[in-house]
């Protein structure tokens, strides 16, 4: 089964402490995403409980891991998280220039549901959730979590279009990476 994804904004919720220092929620609680779900309270408890890693990675990519989360925890909030991007890694120190800058726009967690439920109004109600990681991200999916720059000039609902388009055009490039070649298979050569 394939990880999903939450987002939260960087500003209020998540920030940057002396350039590779971030703090703050990964995710709140309560809030409907684009996909129509709400992380309940208490929903990461077992997870954390099993005292597992939670790794800081680049956009996702297991294979970009840019820093260390050194607390993860749940309080009456969300999720908060507290690391240190690793300047001696290529990608942590753009992560941080990139932050710095304000070119990134928040932070995704990865994880598994475990129990989840709908409510009246449809929407799914994650109960547990097996968390992995906790990505820096370009484009939150929730029309609230972004960070708004200075001077910008782009409405809210083209930059929700754009994001959700990349986050779909990401997971459909990472479908076909993983899709057997049919043609090397078919042929024989």
């Amino acid at each position: 089964m394939e990880l999903e994804r939450k987002f939260a904004r960087l500003g209020e919720d998540v920030r940057v402490i002396d350039g590779t220092g971030i703090e703050g929620y990964a995710s709140l609680f309560g809030q409907v995403d684009q996909g129509g779900d709400v992380v309940t309270p208490g929903a990461y408890k077992a997870s954390l409980g099993a005292k597992r890693k939670v790794k800081m990675l680049w956009q996702h990519d297991p294979a970009q891991p840019i820093g260390v989360w050194d607390e993860v925890r749940e309080d009456a909030r969300g999720l908060y998280v507290k690391g240190r991007l690793l300047d001696s890694v290529a990608k942590g120190r753009e992560a941080a220039a990139l932050l710095d800058a304000g070119a990134i726009e928040g932070l995704s967690i990865g994880y598994r549901t475990v129990k989840a439920a709908r409510d009246e109004a449809g929407r799914r109600l994650l109960t547990e959730v097996e968390l992995w990681e906790v990505s820096l991200v370009t484009f939150p999916m929730q029309r609230e979590a972004r960070v708004a720059g200075k001077g910008e000039t782009l409405t809210d609902a083209v930059l929700t279009e754009l994001a959700v388009a990349f986050d779909t055009a990401r997971q459909d490039l990472g479908r076909a990476r993983r899709a057997p070649n049919s043609k090397a298979e078919g042929s024989g050569t």
